[in-house]
């Protein structure tokens, strides 16, 4: 369990500022030790937090915390539909809201299905998921990490294009913000090109239940590089960027997602009306590898190189190889631009 001064005493220490042990005490009428106890937990979870004698503690920059009203005020009124849970810490968004998706699959979550639109989002992720099994780092402050789930008529079968539909909505969120230059990588990232080469600002991860034939129920995992400080920036192996360095006023997290959901609601209503076909034009402005040389990695390990020449009506990649034009799906490659 989660000591419960954890929180409370960082959302006091978001401001940036020192506050000695003593105030902190006073503030929340605990002893020192018990201060001291929350802290140390804080740091154990990886928040980085600075200690100095006769000062007191503080973090090393201002961050925004989540405030469950002003992400409900940038969404807008007429999108208050949607169910929002706010957490201080889980492991993973995706794996919480994919257990409360169906009915009894657990008592500790209520035993209760979440309800359609129902957005799960936490102050820090612990065990992030990304695709193909990857780790999505993160921290206090330094991304955004939620999940939505969207609940479809039709089958599994139907929803082809789904991430690629997700990452044309995030696309309008940041250029609602002011944040440029964003490209979409097939099938779930988004990407800025700069001097140093193309780097990740944001992921997508669609984890499905249901039937074929349907209905069926989409969880829909996204992370944005925030503000990502050293200590986290460490852990990540490649090329990234986040919202602070593109435009420092962008990054507050909860316009941000407000931003994020009232555009994801557009986007996937005409998703359910018209599949991807509605999407594919937009998402091919965007595309970052258009008719570019591309190398292919396989889940066996093969490597296969070609073109690409865009994507089908379906969300299919297609590219150019000496066989011919090909198609692949979803989870089968990875692409890595040749320079």
């Amino acid at each position: 369990m989660i000591n419960t001064l954890t929180f409370p005493i960082l959302r006091l220490l978001a401001d940036g500022r020192f506050h000695s042990g003593e105030a902190i005490a006073q503030h929340f009428n605990v002893t020192r030790t018990t201060v001291w106890s929350a802290i140390q937990e804080a740091q154990t979870l990886g928040v980085e937090i600075f200690s100095v004698r006769g000062r007191g503690y503080k973090l090393p920059d201002p961050i925004r915390m989540l405030n469950h009203d002003e992400i409900m005020n940038a969404i807008g009124q007429e999108r208050a539909w949607f169910k929002l849970e706010l957490h201080d810490t889980l492991e993973s968004t995706n794996t919480y809201l994919m257990k409360k998706t169906n009915a009894g699959q657990s008592t500790i979550l209520g035993g209760q299905p979440a309800a359609h639109a129902t957005c799960v989002v936490t102050e820090l992720q612990t065990a992030g998921k990304g695709r193909r099994g990857r780790t999505w780092y993160g921290g206090l402050g330094a991304s955004l990490t939620f999940s939505l789930l969207w609940r479809f008529q039709v089958g599994a079968s139907a929803l082809s294009g789904l991430s690629l539909a997700v990452g044309v909505a995030l696309v309008r969120a940041l250029h609602s913000l002011g944040v440029a230059g964003v490209k979409l990588k097939w099938p779930n990232d988004l990407l800025v090109e700069t001097a140093l080469g193309n780097q990740k600002l944001a992921g997508i991860l669609i984890e499905l239940q249901g039937d074929m034939d349907g209905p069926s129920a989409a969880v829909i995992g996204v992370g944005i590089n925030v503000r990502l400080p050293q200590n986290v920036s460490r852990q990540i192996d490649q090329p990234f960027t986040d919202i602070y360095t593109m435009k420092p006023d962008a990054a507050d997290p909860n316009i941000l997602l407000g931003k994020v959901l009232k555009h994801m609601a557009d986007v996937l209503s005409t998703f359910e009306q018209h599949g991807f076909e509605g999407l594919r034009e937009e998402w091919m402005r965007y595309h970052a590898y258009h008719q570019q040389a591309v190398r292919m990695l396989m889940p066996d390990g093969r490597e296969v190189l070609g073109e690409v020449t865009g994507v089908a009506l379906d969300g299919i990649l297609l590219v150019n190889t000496p066989q011919g034009e090909q198609r692949f799906s979803a989870g089968e490659i990875s692409l890595r631009g040749i320079a």
